[in-house]
């Protein structure tokens, strides 16, 4: 693929996140997409099979984003594993709170709404939200051996109890449009690890 090819994919992807961020996956048609993005019609066909191809393309390329921000709070010298967690939970708070509670996270926005309607879209996000499990395992694990976290059972399970929590908060935010949800999770989440 030409640096061209690559740049007008992105573009597309980009577009699609920020549409479908707003509007979710079926509420948006690719004529929508395509006329924001600049991009001629007959040119998404060349980059997607289908809208379906787009989607899981769309998720693997907001996830590889989003873990990459992750993986920046890992690599910073001189954080406790507690602190990196706990940064992790004040930008999820920051950017899921954002534009009057609706946030920007593509795994809240559609995972329920896709999951049911492609298999592709739904291992996507499963393969997605598995890597940020795995992420907040290693925080959790590191704030263990650091002694900046006291848990009780495993990383693993800690890490996947408090993503679904999170998760849910989410969803609660956008419903309420208000940031308790938040409030109380992040309280939920402090007294888990013995903050």
């Amino acid at each position: 693929m030409s640096v061209m090819e690559k740049d007008t994919r992105s573009v597309i992807l980009a577009t699609g996140q920020t549409i479908m961020s707003r509007k979710g996956f079926s509420g948006v048609g690719l004529t929508e997409i395509l006329a924001e993005a600049g991009v001629p019609k007959g040119s998404f066909y060349h980059y997607f099979k289908s809208k379906d191809a787009f989607g899981q393309a769309l998720l693997d390329a907001y996830f590889e984003d989003y873990l990459a921000g992750i993986d920046a709070i890992l690599a910073k010298p001189g954080l406790t594993g507690a602190e990196r967690l706990m940064l992790y939970f004040a930008n999820w708070c920051e950017n899921q709170g954002a534009f009057d509670c609706q946030g920007r996270c593509l795994a809240v926005k559609l995972g329920a709404e896709v999951s049911d309607l492609s298999e592709p879209m739904r291992l996507a996000l499963k393969a997605g939200t598995n890597g940020i499990i795995a992420r907040m395992q290693a925080m959790i694990e590191a704030g263990a051996a650091d002694g900046s976290l006291r848990t009780q059972g495993s990383a693993a399970d800690m890490a996947a109890t408090l993503y679904y929590q999170w998760l849910g908060a989410s969803v609660m935010v956008k419903i309420l449009r208000m940031h308790e949800p938040f409030e109380k999770a992040m309280e939920a989440t402090r007294l888990s690890l013995g903050l």
